[in-house]
């Protein structure tokens, strides 16, 4: 037997059946799905100093079960003094069981501690089904521990979807849990 994580038995049984009739989708293959969700945090003062990017490494893998790689740059920028090649960020991609049970901590664990929250931005999709959301700061990870951060810094996540637009997009996330702002009329 293949281990599932809840969300991911969500999807196949809520989920779906929510977009066929939604959308009227002809075959259970035209359904939009999750295919990865990637992490990434730039760490652009690694430049200055070397521990910073490592702790950021340490602190991704820590959120995630799943070991970060460093993403480097492309070109020299005098400016800030970068070199071609020198490590600027980590990023983590997660698939399959990873990427529910993140997905699941996100949702249930992770958002409900950002101060302030009303959901996140519903403008963030790129017009092809990717939705993208920033986190300010680490400490809304119980894996981080407050004592051991370096730098606040915060991180981008990315969910790429097989959903051809955005409105198809933001309805399986949505399905998903994740709370997006509610518009408020102008009238009150």
């Amino acid at each position: 037997m293949i281990y599932q994580s809840k969300f991911q038995e969500f999807y196949k049984k809520k989920i779906v059946p929510a977009l066929i009739k939604k959308f009227r989708y002809i075959s259970i293959m035209e359904v939009p799905k999750l295919k990865k969700i990637v992490i990434h945090q730039g760490v652009g003062s690694s430049v200055f100093d070397k521990k910073i990017i490592y702790h950021s490494m340490n602190e991704i893998t820590d959120v995630t079960g799943q070991k970060a790689v460093f993403c480097y740059s492309k070109h020299d920028e005098s400016g800030f003094k970068l070199r071609k090649g020198m490590s600027i960020g980590v990023k983590v991609t997660l698939r399959r069981v990873k990427m529910y049970e993140f997905l699941e901590r996100l949702i249930v664990v992770y958002l409900p501690r950002v101060r302030d929250f009303n959901g996140v931005k519903e403008n963030s999709f790129d017009g092809r089904g990717n939705y993208n959301m920033g986190i300010i700061e680490q400490i809304i990870y119980p894996e981080i521990s407050i004592d051991k951060i370096k730098k606040n810094m915060g991180m981008n996540i990315t969910f790429v979807t097989s959903a051809k637009n955005n409105e198809e997009a933001k309805s399986l996330l949505s399905l998903f849990g994740i709370p997006f702002k509610i518009k408020k009329n102008k009238n009150g």
